[in-house]
């Protein structure tokens, strides 16, 4: 599987530069029955490409090497596991996310948020107890339970086999798109960008990021960009808080404050005013009555470059439906063919739908980036979680027990306002860019809502 060929003309890359990509294969990462290694690699390799190839703009010189290491991408991948804050590991799955047999087969549930958690629970009519859980969901079809959840605003998924998950109508919809959705909306004039030095080559200087998304893809998408240079300014409701560890994991260089877009619309506005790239990963439409849709915002900020995250995609039956990589995993087939032979579905070995879509999106901003330099427009950048695991599916992967590779060499420590942290470095590595962000994580939400 040559992923990264698929990948890179995926983004309007051009093939010649590919050339400029050197790999470090270890085969004993990421085992699966599917093309875990291979993908993740593609897809840390496009957004590295794509970073040099910006950064070779902004320059006037040629596209720097890049390098990509097996070994950091897997852990990378996984770095919410090598997360320690002040020495302790955090959980990463809560009690009631996870797998339930039901009447005729299984379904997957996700209550991490304490507001999915509630809504999970009522609409089962039982108590915060797993026992309860597991025998109300065992009286239920697997179907049954995960319509009745999400009519309640819920989260759950039932097991579905790759070929169940191809006949459906949302995987026939989410089939038909391509990997990574660009388009070009106005005719916005070109973007004219300050050149950049070289120690370190930071190819987003400059640029104002305004950060609408949580969890993982969107984070690990932003927090890439940060890396880069960005400015990062994360946004969040304040009625809405971030589970901590995931917020240290994902923090990475950016600020976080809060804004309810309610009362707030006039702060809202004038970030967006001077913002170069809008990043959203909030369930598709629920924004827009702010005027947060792609359209609605480059008539106010023509220029400017909306990039969407989207678990189902953005259109199809499931468009307006919330959902996280595991559900995901299940819903496609993924969990099946990682599945026991005694029918046990399975997992991937990192939460890689997550992971591989933030790297193509952060590579899908840079690009268009790039692609304004030279012919203008406001653009909007999509993918979705489904999309990415569609293209997973196409192959087959390296099955076998995970090779020891030291992952010490990946891995850093500093201090921050959460205290001592061990933490993943970027796989996103070329000539001359930056090996770490330029600030630790703060505490959620505890920034002004301004640009500095």
């Amino acid at each position: 599987m040559n992923a990264l060929a698929s990948v890179w003309p995926a983004l309007g890359g051009d093939p010649a530069l590919l050339a400029r990509v050197s790999t470090v294969e270890r085969p004993g990462v990421l085992p699966s029955r599917l093309p875990v290694r291979e993908s993740a690699r593609a897809c840390v390799g496009a957004c590295a490409l794509a970073a040099a190839e910006l950064g070779a703009r902004r320059t006037g010189g040629g596209v720097p090497a890049v390098r990509v290491d097996d070994g950091a991408v897997a852990t990378a991948f996984v770095s919410e596991r090598h997360l320690l804050v002040g020495g302790r590991a955090p959980e990463t799955f809560a009690p009631l996310s996870r797998f339930w047999r039901t009447a005729d087969g299984w379904v997957r549930t996700h209550a991490n948020y304490p507001h999915h958690r509630a809504r999970l629970l009522a609409a089962l009519g039982v108590p915060k107890d797993p026992g309860a859980v597991a025998a109300a969901l065992a009286e239920r079809s697997a179907r049954e339970a995960e319509e009745a959840v999400y009519a309640a605003g819920g989260l759950a998924v039932a097991l579905r086999s790759p070929e169940e998950w191809a006949a459906h109508e949302q995987g026939v919809e989410v089939a038909g798109r391509p990997l990574v959705e660009r388009e070009r909306l106005d005719s916005a004039p070109a973007r004219v960008l300050a050149p950049v030095g070289r120690d370190p080559l930071l190819p987003a200087a400059g640029l104002r990021v305004l950060d609408l998304t949580r969890v993982i893809a969107g984070p690990v998408a932003t927090r890439t960009l940060a890396l880069l240079g960005a400015d990062v300014l994360r946004v969040d409701a304040p009625g809405l808080p971030e589970i901590a560890d995931q917020h240290a994991d994902t923090g990475f260089g950016k600020r976080s404050a809060l804004l309810d877009l309610s009362v707030g619309r006039e702060v809202f506005e004038e970030l967006l005013a001077a913002a170069d790239v809008v990043v959203t990963g909030y369930r598709p439409g629920a924004l827009d009555r702010f005027g947060l849709a792609p359209r609605a915002l480059a008539e106010r900020r023509p220029g400017v470059v909306v990039a969407q995250l989207s678990a189902w995609g953005t259109y199809g039956p499931w468009g307006d439906r919330r959902g996280f990589d595991s559900l995901v995993q299940v819903a496609t087939g993924i969990a099946a063919v990682e599945g026991s032979s005694a029918g046990r579905p399975g997992v991937l070995p990192a939460q890689a739908l997550d992971h591989g879509t933030g790297y193509l999106l952060a590579a899908g901003v840079l690009r268009a980036i790039g692609e304004q330099m030279e012919g203008g427009g406001s653009r909007v950048v999509r993918v979705a979680l489904a999309r990415t695991a569609g293209w997973l599916l196409e192959g087959r992967g390296d099955v076998g027990v995970s090779g020891d590779v030291p992952v010490g060499q990946w891995l850093a420590e500093r201090y921050s306002p959460l205290g001592r942290l061990r933490y993943a470095l970027s796989p996103v590595v070329f000539e001359g860019g930056p090996r770490d962000w330029a600030r630790a994580p703060g505490c959620w939400g505890t920034d002004s809502a301004r640009w500095v």
